[in-house]
């Protein structure tokens, strides 16, 4: 169940916003806390400094040391789009300093599950030569037993994560993660990404210091590896704070000036993307699923090799085939969704559904339950945690949350009631992963909706759009749309505008088998609008000149080069009041 609320705003519009700013762009501006124009400098010289990161300085003395002694490096990252992007950035930018030694090493899920797993660096120590120091890039902060294997064989490591930190830290050399306790960063919703990449400027700033460059060719521009700092930020779907949007502004830039590396310029053309109107939404929907396809279905070494291309024909083959694997997945999705279905309609709840849902299906794709998870948890606006078999008795969870519920927090409460029933988990507030016996499932689910009763009301389970009001007839534009698609960038935690009103439906029509096509007339109006309300034709079978009070966001539909106005539909309400 929805709602539509209109969003909080100030008694008045902050006086200290730029007088030659649109109206409605103040408006949105201020719903969101803007209150003054230096919030809306996305320059580089508005990032917080490195060397507030705790651990920075053993961090670069590490890497600082592993460089003047040409040892062997060795990245270990994760298989999601911040792992590969974090990946990538560590390993290029490492060598574009003069590492002569770097490689990388990504887990295959399937093999070897997440992080720096004492048999992932049994891996690592058969490569020859052997690495002498690991760096992980989005994991890591969990790998206890992995982080004293490594030690054990001589190995030094370097931890780079983002993510929460347990009751025990891995002993690692180095640890930068700006969700370590005591860690004086001001912002905590650094990707995995924007790790690696503040862990490289304090480098650079270093060895610059020390004149390394001055005998080993240029010094590498950190800003031109913010394409892949913008992508794996957005693709990871952290807040969007006012550190990470000019990271993503910055690496947006680029791209639309044509400063784009291959593969993600190879990325966005093969999801049908201009490079020169590129905004973090074709980050989210086009190029973050077709790279994170290689980690869920295949191996993330595919969507790496993509992103480390150093020419157009390597990038477009790595893209022809990362593009492929996502038409797999969203079959193999398709199909998930509609077993996950039967299994919630099977429930046979009353009017309310249950506080959260724990599915499991031994047919599942374990590289699919992510999406799935997140796909029943939008339709029903409930926390839900999906299964699959792992082999050996186990199951691998990955749940995700609505706002209001710390998931990660959630499964850490469960696992101290319950000891031993949790085999390993972790994960952030909305999203987590976890893996328990299969024989332990029936416990696990009474404890999980047992702590939601605890934990969420009846306000909590009320999905909820805020729109950012009603438009009057002449800002339902062009120029409004085009003024505001690049007024972000618009993330999670700083959402694209939402607007809403009353229509009169002109005409309906089904595209693409689930999507709605419309005609809308704003009310009082005689023109006519198109829109198009993804994934809804099922939902609404609406009639000729009904009225429907609509959820929308303002679309500059780009077709054979030519730009119209489009409303993108979020929610309809058929019984507008």
């Amino acid at each position: 169940m929805k709602i539509l609320r209109q969003r909080t705003l100030p008694g008045a519009f902050p006086e200290t916003l730029p007088d030659n700013l649109h109206p409605v762009l103040k408006r949105v501006y201020a719903a969101r806390c803007v209150d003054a124009p230096d919030t809306l400098n996305t320059t580089l010289a508005k990032l917080h400094a490195p060397d507030l990161l705790r651990g920075m300085a053993q961090a670069v003395e590490l890497l600082e040391h592993a460089l003047s002694e040409q040892q062997a490096i060795l990245v270990v990252g994760d298989f999601d789009a911040d792992g590969a992007t974090s990946s990538a950035l560590m390993v290029s930018a490492l060598r574009a300093m003069g590492a002569a030694r770097v490689d990388y090493l990504v887990p295959n899920r399937f093999e070897f599950g997440y992080g720096l797993t004492p048999e992932i660096v049994a891996v690592a120590a058969a490569r020859q030569p052997q690495p002498q120091l690991i760096v992980t890039v989005d994991n890591g902060i969990s790998s206890v037993e992995g982080v004293a294997a490594a030690r054990a064989l001589g190995m030094r490591v370097l931890i780079t994560d983002h993510h929460l930190p347990g009751p025990v830290l891995p002993q690692a050399d180095a640890i930068v993660n700006p969700n370590q306790h005591h860690d004086a960063f001001p912002s905590k919703c650094l990707a995995g990404v924007g790790v690696a990449f503040y862990l490289l400027m304090a480098l650079r700033s270093r060895l610059r210091d020390k004149g390394w460059f001055n005998s080993r060719g240029a010094e590498p521009n950190l800003a031109d590896y913010l394409d892949l700092v913008a992508l794996g930020t957005v693709a990871d779907l952290v807040p969007l704070d006012a550190n990470n949007r000019v990271l993503v502004q910055q690496g947006l830039q680029r791209i639309r000036a044509g400063r784009c590396r291959p593969g993600i310029r190879a990325l966005l053309e093969v999801a049908g993307r201009n490079t020169a109107r590129v905004v973090a939404s074709d980050f989210g929907f086009a190029v973050g699923p077709r790279l994170n396809a290689a980690g869920r279905l295949d191996d993330m070494s595919l969507g790496i090799e993509c992103l480390l291309s150093e020419t157009v024909e390597a990038a477009v083959h790595c893209a022809a085939q990362l593009d492929a694997l996502n038409r797999e997945r969203r079959e193999i999705e398709a199909d998930m969704k509609a077993s996950a279905l039967d299994h919630v309609q099977a429930m046979e709840f009353d009017a309310q559904p249950p506080h959260g849902f724990c599915l499991y299906d031994a047919a599942w794709h374990q590289g699919v339950i992510g999406i799935l998870a997140s796909r029943i948890k939008e339709q029903f606006h409930r926390p839900v945690i999906a299964f699959a078999d792992a082999g050996d008795g186990q199951l691998k969870g990955s749940a995700r949350s609505i706002p209001g519920l710390h998931i990660r927090d959630t499964l850490d409460a469960i696992a101290s009631r319950n000891p031993g029933l949790l085999q390993k988990f972790g994960g952030h507030a909305m999203a987590a992963g976890l893996s328990l016996r299969a024989r332990d499932l029936p416990r696990f689910r009474a404890a999980f909706l047992g702590e939601l009763q605890q934990r969420l009301d009846a306000e909590q389970l009320t999905g909820v759009l805020e729109s950012d009001g009603e438009l009057r007839a002449d800002e339902l534009c062009l120029e409004l749309s085009e003024l505001l698609r690049f007024a972000g960038p618009w993330g999670q935690g700083f959402p694209e505008p939402l607007f809403e009103g009353v229509f009169s439906v002109v005409s309906q029509r089904v595209v693409g088998e689930r999507h709605l096509k419309l005609a809308l007339r704003p009310q009082g109006q005689q023109r006519v609008l198109d829109a198009i309300a993804f994934g809804q034709a099922e939902e609404h079978c609406l009639q000729i000149g009904q009225l429907v009070r609509v959820a929308y966001r303002l679309d500059s539909n780009e077709y054979r080069g030519v730009l119209n106005l489009q409303l993108l539909v979020e929610m309809i309400d058929t019984q507008p009041e």
